[in-house]
């Protein structure tokens, strides 16, 4: 059993505003409410955090992955976006979270190795686990063009 503690405090400025901290960063994180539901634009929202916790996991898992299996990754880039849904009686909910990583690999045998890392990470990635919201990985994987001389 792990005995790790995450530990946050939150703090209310105005309207609908708040500030976030916790004891590893320096920085204060400011936060609203989204605007569709009376928050400031342009700062982040506890629905906007939610998915980058899923994203930022699952890159996380998958570079542990990718370091234990000694693969070169050239590039990675992910898009994510959560769906809510409302549930008649119980308000808005996440219907899902899709992240749809690219992976830039060196070679055309290294894109099998890096898709089975892919998989590995979205079974194992601590933050989607936890969520009663599906997460679902659409990923694509490329070798690097190999750079012909003219």
């Amino acid at each position: 059993m792990s005995d790790n503690a995450y530990k946050v405090s939150v703090t209310w400025m105005q309207d609908r505003e708040g500030t976030a901290q916790t004891p590893d960063v320096r920085e204060r994180l400011f936060f609203s409410a989204p605007p569709e539901f009376g928050g400031q634009p342009g700062q982040w929202s506890p629905e906007s955090l939610l998915v980058l916790s899923a994203a930022s996991c699952f890159l996380s898992t998958f570079l542990f992955f990718v370091e234990r299996e000694k693969l070169t990754l050239i590039g990675y880039h992910s898009d994510a976006e959560g769906r809510l849904e409302r549930v008649p009686g119980a308000g808005f909910r996440f219907a899902e979270i899709v992240i749809r990583p690219l992976v830039v690999v060196e070679s055309d045998e290294a894109v099998q190795v890096a898709r089975r890392l892919l998989e590995k990470a979205e079974r194992a990635c601590i933050v989607a686990n936890s969520l009663k919201v599906p997460v679902r990985v659409e990923a694509q994987v490329e070798a690097l063009a190999p750079v012909l001389n003219g």
